[in-house]
């Protein structure tokens, strides 16, 4: 192992490997920038570039660059625009586009910037330590854990509604359940609810609808609310974290640095998932003072997942390289590139080609610190976008809205959806009914049913729920995690009412 990490090293430090580093993390930033173009649209464009250059660990670390880049640039449109660039910063939205509203634009990207690097940085050395280990447990999740890691997801929907709103975000979670059942079946292969559109049959654009929901509703409250059309003075202020805000979001990072990599090494789970159970496992153990912070502008829920999908991303490596599975879709395209370069990922390539293992893992940490570097300077200028009068900035907004819907399909019925879907955002975010809610549950729904439905083929009815320790830890889990605030928010209404009695 020791003598394959030196290779890696020597392998990752040449001049060739670190000039397609730092191409890859530039690419990947500025793609990760615009919504609709994610990093599987640019790797699969690039793959034919890849292949050109003959050398795998460099192609690799190239490919790479370019996924975890698009990561760490995608929170920039999230903060900035309420648009996220990628599905795996939609929870960075939810904070960090309150933190730009309040003139706090510098910070939100300085605290999004350094969670990102610690969280890639943080999983990249447990990726180098855990990897072989990490593959064995990796195989132990089947259909019926991963239902049941879906099933944990939905239960956390409390974590995603203000003080008083459980009913409501219950409400636009199982909104976002029902869309989710749109298109072809999990058992049957058989359209459902698409009312004879053929663009219905593979269901909704998940982009599609992440536009609908951030992104379209925030224009059209710029044109129904003129006095808030005028921009910023253009001076970013706060631009530096304090003591106490360091000393807030360090023990944070740490955690969902270390949960947000353990949950992207199961494969089929990915940033995304990361992102939003960090944010809910954080708002959920958090003090009620700060709770009530969440969605607001708190820098624990800005940094919360940001640090957990960045990580994700590298423990998404783990199943890829080890065990020759895809984590997601992203990886599945890279799994593709490897096999067209002639490498055979899988328990192996440790032994084989310890050149491209272990070049890849030190390239990560290459990498985090080459965007660190390349973000900090950049942010007052990022940054000033806010300072851009809304009525121009309005035009913008729906340019990269259509666009990225458009991509994300490539079909004009998706523009269509983009504003129907739109319009009724807007008209719930007036009714104070939380949108997050609708996308989790849309976004968890599918995977849920597919794997609910292998499970039932698998164990020939819902035996598994019991019959398995893992699936059934898991849904005790769940069963908490819906009990437990309301345990809370009843126990602090005693102690309230205890306090006004005089006991």
């Amino acid at each position: 192992m020791l003598e394959g990490l030196l290779i890696g090293l020597q392998t990752a430090f040449s001049i060739q490997n670190l000039l397609m580093v730092v191409a890859g993390c530039l690419i990947g930033t500025f793609i990760g920038m615009l919504p609709g173009l994610g990093p599987m649209s640019i790797i699969a464009i690039m793959i034919p570039v890849a292949i050109s250059m003959g050398d795998p660990s460099a192609a690799l670390i190239l490919l790479a660059g370019v996924y975890y880049g698009a990561i760490f640039g995608g929170s920039t449109s999230s903060i900035l625009l309420n648009a996220p660039g990628v599905a795996g910063t939609v929870a960075s939205s939810f904070d960090g586009y309150p933190m730009a509203r309040q003139g706090k634009a510098g910070k939100a990207l300085t605290i999004a910037a350094i969670a990102s690097f610690a969280g890639g940085t943080l999983g990249a050395v447990l990726l180098m330590v855990f990897a072989p280990a990490l593959s064995s447990v990796a195989l132990l999740f089947h259909s019926a854990e991963y239902f049941a890691l879906m099933v944990v997801g939905l239960s956390a929907i409390a974590a995603f509604a203000g003080s008083g709103q459980v009913a409501k975000a219950l409400i636009m979670t199982i909104l976002g359940l029902i869309m989710a059942t749109v298109g072809e079946g999990a058992l049957f292969n058989l359209p459902r609810f698409t009312m004879g559109i053929m663009d219905l049959q593979s269901g909704f654009g998940f982009i599609t609808l992440a536009m609908a929901m951030f992104a379209l509703p925030e224009a059209l409250f710029l044109v129904l609310k003129p006095k808030d059309l005028k921009g910023g003075d253009g001076e970013i202020k706060d631009l530096r974290i304090t003591k106490d805000e360091a000393k807030a979001i360090a023990p944070v990072i740490g955690r969902q640095s270390i949960q947000g990599f353990f949950i992207g090494v199961l494969p089929g789970a990915g940033a995304t998932i990361a992102s939003f159970l960090g944010y809910a496992v954080e708002r959920n153990i958090a003090p009620k003072k700060e709770q009530d912070e969440f969605g607001k502008g708190s820098i624990k829920g800005l940094a919360a997942p940001e640090s957990a999908n960045n990580a994700a991303c590298t423990g998404s490596f783990v199943p890829l390289l080890t065990l020759g599975i895809p984590g997601s879709g992203t990886t599945a395209i890279l799994l593709g590139a490897l096999i067209a370069l002639n490498v055979t990922p899988g328990p192996r390539l440790m032994i084989d080609e310890p050149q491209i293992f272990w070049a890849v893992i030190m390239s990560m940490f290459i990498g985090n610190l080459v965007l660190l570097i390349l973000n900090l300077p950049l942010i007052p200028y990022i940054a000033k976008v806010l300072s851009v009068p809304r009525n121009y900035l309005i035009p913008f907004i729906l340019f990269f809205t259509l666009m990225g819907a458009y991509i994300g399909q490539n079909n004009a019925t998706e523009l269509l959806i983009l504003v129907g879907f739109g319009i009724c955002a807007t008209a719930l975010k007036f009714a104070d009914y939380p949108l997050a809610p609708l996308l989790i549950g849309f976004i968890l729904g599918g995977m849920m049913e597919d794997n609910f439905a292998r499970s039932m083929q698998l164990y020939d009815g819902i035996a598994f729920m019991w019959e398995r320790p893992m699936t059934l830890a898991l849904l005790i889990i769940a069963a908490l995690l819906v009990v437990l605030p309301s345990y809370r928010a009843r126990r602090s209404k005693a102690r309230a009412d205890g306090v006004a009695d005089g006991d």
